[in-house]
C-alpha cells in the first residue's frame, strides 16, 4: 500500500516509477478492515485515486458495550470505514499497469554515488536514482541496510475476521452495524466496525462486520503454541490462516462465549475464517541510507490501536515527494524527508504503545499501570482509538 501511494504521487510529480511487488498473484484477498482519516482521504486525492461514496461505510457514533450487552458509553464521531482490498483497488487503478511488476522478490541492493540497483531473485535487476523500500515490517530492504533494526513483540495478538451482515442476528445488527463498537474484558480489548461487503457493496444488508480482538500471548509459551500447526511446525514469522489448528480455533470461540458481550461472541462464532496477527513495535533509527529511503511499516510499526498504518505510509509518501520537489540535491531531499518523518514515527509508536498497555497479564511498570488505567476508561479509549491526527497531542506522549 505504501509503495502504491509513493509510486502514484511520484508519477504525478513527473518521475519515472517502476513498482516491484514480491507477490505474483493478486493481493485483493488479503487484509481486513481499514479505518480512514481526513489525512488518508487527502493522500488518496494526491495519489490520483478515485474517492467517492463507494470507498467505504460511513458511521457517526462509537459505543462501548459491557459483558452483559449494555451500552455503557457512547461518543459521536463521523468516520468512513473501508476494506484493505477496496483501498488497494483504487490505488492500483491509478498506477500505470505497464510499470507494475509482480512476482519480483528483492534479493539485495547495490548503490554508489550515482545510482542504486535492485537485484531480484529471478536474476533481473533495475537501476534508478532512488530506491524506496516500502516492503513492510519484514522489510528485505531494511534487513540488508540496517540489520540491527528488528521488530519487538508487544506481548499480545490480534484475532481478526469478517462476517457478512446478513448472517448476523437482528440484535447484533442493531448494536454493531452502525457504529464503531468496543468491549473491554479484563486484560483484553475487542472492537468491531462495518466495512463494505462483496463487490464493495455499502448498502445496508450487504455490508460486512470487521472485528479485532486483542488477547495476551506470552512469546515463549502461548504465542509459540498458537503458531504451531497440526504437523508440529512452528511458523515463527506468522502462521497462515489455513494452518491454524482446529483446537486453537475452538478455544478462541469458547473464550468469546465466556468473556465477551453476546453480540461480540456471535461475531467470533460466525466468522468463516478466524486468523490472528502477533502485535509488534518497530522504530528504525534512520529512514535513509544513501539513495535508499524506507517508507511506512518498513521504518515504523505502530500497534493497530492508532489505526495509522496506512495513513502513516501515505503521509510518508507525501513528505518524500515534497522533499524531492523542494531540494535540488538528492541527498538533501532524502535527509529532509528523514528529518520530517522520523519524529512523527517515534511519536505514533509511543502513542500506540501506551494505548496497548491495557492488554496484558501480570503487572508492569508504573507508567504502564498509569496507561492501563487511562485506556481502560471507555471515554478515553473511544476518543483516541483510530482517530484523525488533529485529535491527538503526540508531543505529550511519553
Amino acid at each position: 500500500m505504501g509503495g502504491l501511494f509513493a509510486g502514484n504521487m511520484l508519477c504525478r510529480a513527473g518521475w519515472k516509477v517502476d513498482l516491484y511487488e514480491r507477490v505474483a498473484g493478486p493481493l485483493s484477498d488479503r487484509g481486513a478492515g481499514i479505518v480512514t482519516h481526513d489525512e488518508l482521504l487527502s493522500a488518496l486525492e494526491l495519489a490520483g485515486a478515485r474517492v467517492d461514496e463507494h470507498l467505504g461505510v460511513r458511521i457517526f457514533e462509537r459505543a462501548t458495550i459491557d459483558r452483559h450487552g449494555n451500552i455503557v458509553a457512547s461518543l459521536p464521531y463521523d468516520q468512513i470505514l473501508t476494506a484493505w482490498s477496496r483501498l488497494l483497488h483504487v490505488l492500483e487503478e491509478a498506477f500505470p499497469s505497464d510499470h507494475y511488476h509482480r512476482g519480483k522478490v528483492l534479493k539485495y541492493v547495490q548503490q554508489d554515488n550515482n545510482s542504486v540497483t535492485a537485484h531480484f531473485d529471478d536474476g533481473s535487476r533495475d537501476t534508478a536514482d532512488i530506491l524506496i523500500g516500502a516492503d513492510g515490517i519484514r522489510s528485505t530492504t531494511r534487513a540488508q541496510l540496517m540489520p540491527d533494526q528488528q521488530p519487538e513483540y508487544a506481548g499480545y495478538v490480534a484475532w481478526r475476521g469478517l462476517v457478512n451482515e446478513d448472517e448476523l442476528s437482528s440484535a447484533a445488527r442493531d448494536q454493531l452495524m452502525d457504529s464503531f463498537a468496543f468491549c473491554l474484558p479484563p486484560g483484553e480489548q475487542m472492537l468491531t466496525y462495518p466495512v463494505a461487503g462483496k463487490e464493495n457493496a455499502t448498502a445496508k444488508g450487504s455490508r460486512r462486520l470487521n472485528f479485532v480482538w486483542y488477547r495476551p500471548a506470552a512469546f515463549d509459551t502461548e504465542l509459540k503454541r498458537l503458531q504451531t500447526d497440526s504437523t508440529g511446525h512452528w511458523h515463527s514469522d506468522g502462521i497462515p490462516p489455513g494452518a491454524i489448528r482446529e483446537d486453537v480455533l475452538d478455544e478462541v470461540r469458547s473464550s468469546a462465549t465466556a468473556t465477551l458481550a453476546p453480540v461480540f461472541a456471535e461475531v467470533v462464532h460466525k466468522t468463516p475464517q478466524l486468523f490472528f496477527q502477533p502485535i509488534f513495535d518497530l522504530e528504525a533509527q534512520k529512514m535513509v541510507c544513501g539513495r535508499v529511503a524506507l517508507l511506512g511499516d518498513a521504518a515504523f510499526v505502530a500497534r493497530p490501536h492508532s489505526g495509522m498504518g496506512v495513513t502513516k505510509a501515505a503521509c510518508d509518501a507525501i513528505e518524500l515527494v515534497r522533499a524531492l520537489d523542494a531540494c535540488p540535491q538528492l541527498d538533501e531531499a532524502l535527509n529532509a524527508y528523514q528529518t520530517s518523518r522520523i519524529k512523527f514515527g517515534r511519536a505514533i509508536v509511543r502513542q500506540a504503545r501506551n494505548m496497548g498497555a491495557c492488554i496484558h497479564i501480570g503487572s508492569g511498570s508504573e507508567h504502564q499501570r498509569q496507561m492501563e488505567l487511562r485506556y481502560r476508561d471507555p471515554e478515553t479509549l473511544m476518543r483516541e482509538t483510530a482517530v484523525s491526527l488533529q485529535y491527538l497531542n503526540l508531543d505529550s506522549t511519553a
